[in-house]
């Protein structure tokens, strides 16, 4: 069963930007890194190594499907914040926005009648869930320890300890 217009559109554009997702989280690191909060910096590093994961989970699910990939340019993200308060809080507003943008394709799914796609876009919203509760969460951790030099210290070691461990993401084959 070929995807409907609709739906392959979706997905390639999600693709696109699950790349500028990776993109943004890299760029959010790097300048973390050069405002000496390395943990803030690993913490999103992995986040982009996150990004690429789910990028490459939409990209294998077209090609299983037989549909062409579309890889459209990656518009380039902002390189500057205030805070790391700030960084954070612009990572929770972008996961909103990734997770409207993936439920806006599981309602096409269902309205175009491709079950496949609308299950495997279950692991997606799900997913998001999880990004947006971990977004929730740095941004409160980082309002709490507000000016306070030790805490934030001590956040941003504990930030240091994230490590990445890639996502298998259901319904591909390896």
């Amino acid at each position: 069963m070929k995807m409907t217009p609709k739906v392959k559109k979706l997905f390639n554009e999600q693709i696109n930007k699950e790349y500028y997702s990776a993109y943004l989280y890299l760029a959010m690191s790097n300048w973390l890194n050069e405002n000496d909060w390395p943990g803030a910096a690993n913490w999103m590093y992995v986040q982009y190594k996150e990004e690429i994961v789910h990028a490459e989970g939409f990209v294998r699910y077209l090609m299983m499907r037989g549909e062409q990939v579309d890889l459209m340019p990656i518009e380039m993200p902002k390189k500057e914040w205030n805070s790391v308060l700030e960084t954070f809080e612009e990572a929770l507003a972008h996961e909103k926005f990734v997770t409207d943008s993936i439920d806006k394709m599981a309602i096409a799914a269902e309205e175009d009648g491709d079950r496949a796609a609308r299950l495997f876009l279950d692991w997606y919203i799900l997913e998001q869930v999880e990004e947006e509760v971990n977004g929730n969460d740095n941004v409160m951790f980082w309002k709490k320890a507000g000016d306070h030099p030790g805490a934030t210290l001590s956040l941003d070691r504990q930030y240091a300890a994230r490590t990445f461990e890639a996502d298998e993401i259901p319904y591909l084959e390896d």
